[in-house]
């Protein structure tokens, strides 16, 4: 130990603890020892090097400790008023000196009331899960040493080789107390993502290691975007892999030092990942994943739709009762994420809570389709101008390339090998829009024969489902992959003959033509996105589009019925 320059004294107004240099001018304390900082000046000593005098420092990182004795984030770096001529500590791996039999005799170099010059206390490590996700708790090696004190706070906890294993932030019970805490280097790195790099990791190379933080450091320095880190973690540890932690990750760095320390079996993963989306290899990065720029396939490249179903269904407990369930497709298997019985003023809450929560669970990168499977009489339901959330009133359809589909043909063995077939021809080319006018008088068995004889690919109604339901289920029954429509009704649905509302479909076909069929989700989004910033309300013509989308190939695995979910 009294080779170990790089133990410090901190005060700061009242307040004395501990702190370790991790770097020529770094020092990590607890956030308590310096929670005056706003008003008292911070002064660092190292008791073994008396020769270097007091040094002031300023509070460079702060973990958001916010007062409590049990308040997470009680982590503090200090900035040293220049560079010191000592060596740092040294950090043995995440989760060293825990779960050994026989448990190692940690140190801890405090300052006590009395020992400016310092003081040596050994504890172990319990064994077990951490405290509330948090702390690591000591207990004394014997009843005779020197307890954990006021003034031990930030002291660094050691193996007997000196290496740093965490961090002291508390005791408990009084004065004599021979039980106290410990913040993991793990958690510490929560909170000062720079502690990742100082951590080494076993189960990484070197030189896995020098690229995960090259590639991290390489991103920020560019402003590359990365997507959504959630889904990065979900796609890095894979279908068996510990479940996102709560909160998610706010950044890059986070993640990688989270994946490092935790999951370390996930990096290699990660880092494959990680080099797609910063070199644009099949990542659907715009111009090497600048900011701001549209993710964007190679030319001629169907999307490879990653979707997220919602179900919902009559339940049969009652006129009000629906269930609701939402699951997400990734590597063509069904993950659930939800399912519940509730009555219908509920649907809504639901499903946008449990839209978040399927998105965690595709592939980082992936291009995701928000299905919504309805009974035939709910297909006209407004879902696309459903709020993503109570806290963001974007339109789901604004947010989602969104589509609806028919739960009864969507679940037909007949209909799905049917339209199988249709979808290999349709990759070959745009399909046309096959019109269905308002105030049609055509019989529905004929127009069945025509959309079978014509082998009708795309359908445009100039009316909602209600305003012509027969000739409606006629598209449903025939194997027509996509149906559009506008959800509102003709204002004088008994005329006979085409009416204004042939300007509808007119705009459509001009709109969709030379679209790929499997591309038409994305097209609808550009539609509504654009209908959303019209200068008029509802002026758009495409401001209330509905479109049932239907290509068996996103759902490989046959659907399993509905559970039967209780509240």
């Amino acid at each position: 130990m009294n080779r170990a320059a790089w133990h410090t004294r901190i005060q700061c107004g009242n307040a004395v603890g501990s702190g370790f240099l991790v770097s020529a001018r770094q020092v990590v304390t607890c956030a308590h020892v310096v929670a005056a900082s706003g008003t008292s000046a911070v002064t660092v000593g190292f008791p073994h090097r008396a020769d270097l005098g007091e040094l002031t420092a300023r509070v460079a990182v702060h973990g958001g400790w916010r007062g409590g004795a049990t308040d997470p984030g009680d982590v503090a770096v200090l900035e040293l008023e220049r560079d010191v001529p000592i060596t740092p500590a040294v950090f043995a791996p995440a989760g060293a000196g825990r779960g050994t039999t026989p448990a190692p005799a940690l140190a801890a170099y405090g300052f006590p009331r009395g020992h400016d010059e310092g003081s040596i206390a050994h504890y172990h490590a319990t064994r077990g899960p951490l405290i509330a996700g948090e702390w690591v708790q000591l207990e004394a090696v014997s009843v005779q040493g020197q307890p954990l004190a006021e003034g031990f706070s930030g002291a660094a906890v050691q193996l007997p080789d000196g290496s740093v294993v965490g961090m002291v932030t508390a005791i408990a019970g009084g004065r004599e107390a021979r039980v106290g805490r410990m913040l993991p280097t793990e958690v510490m790195a929560r909170y000062w993502h720079g502690l990742g790099e100082l951590v080494p990791t076993p189960d990484l190379t070197p030189a896995q290691l020098r690229e995960l933080y090259e590639l991290v450091g390489r991103a920020e320095r560019e402003g590359r975007r990365t997507g959504d880190h959630d889904r990065l973690y979900v796609d890095a540890v894979g279908p068996f892999g510990p479940d996102l932690p709560a909160g998610g990750f706010g950044s890059l760095t986070s993640l990688a030092v989270y994946l490092q320390l935790e999951v370390p079996e996930a990096v290699p993963q990660f880092l494959v990942r990680l080099r797609e989306l910063l070199d644009g290899a099949e990542s659907g990065c715009g111009e090497a994943g600048k900011p701001g720029t549209t993710p964007r396939r190679p030319p001629g490249r169907a999307p490879a739709w990653s979707p997220i179903v919602v179900e919902i269904d009559h339940s049969g407990a009652g006129p009000d009762q629906v269930t609701v369930e939402v699951s997400a497709y990734r590597d063509g298997r069904r993950r659930p994420v939800g399912a519940r019985r509730l009555p219908r003023s509920g649907i809504r809450a639901y499903v946008q809570e449990h839209i978040d929560q399927a998105v965690t669970q595709l592939a980082a990168g992936a291009d995701e389709l928000l299905a919504f499977v309805l009974p035939r009489g709910w297909l006209n339901w407004p879902v696309a101008r459903w709020e993503c959330g109570a806290d963001d009133p974007t339109p789901l359809g604004c947010a989602y390339p969104l589509v609806v589909a028919d739960r009864a043909r969507h679940r037909s063995g007949r209909m799905r090998h049917q339209l199988h077939k249709k979808w290999q021809k349709l990759d070959g080319g745009p399909a046309a829009v096959h019109r269905i006018d308002c105030g049609i008088r055509e019989r529905p068995s004929t127009l069945r024969k025509r959309l079978w004889d014509d082998g009708t690919d795309l359908v445009g109604f100039a009316s909602p489902p209600d305003a012509a339901r027969e000739h409606f289920e006629v598209g449903l029954t025939v194997p027509v992959p996509m149906l559009l429509w506008p959800r509102a009704g003709c204002p004088e649905p008994d005329h006979e003959g085409p009416c204004g509302r042939g300007a509808f479909l007119d705009a459509l076909t001009a709109s969709v033509a030379g679209v790929p069929p499997a591309d038409l989700p994305h097209h609808l989004l550009s539609l509504r996105l654009a209908a959303d910033a019209h200068d008029e309300a509802d002026g758009h013509w495409a401001g209330d589009v509905q479109l049932l989308w239907d290509d068996p190939r996103c759902f490989p695995e046959t659907p399993a019925p509905l559970h039967s979910p209780v509240a």
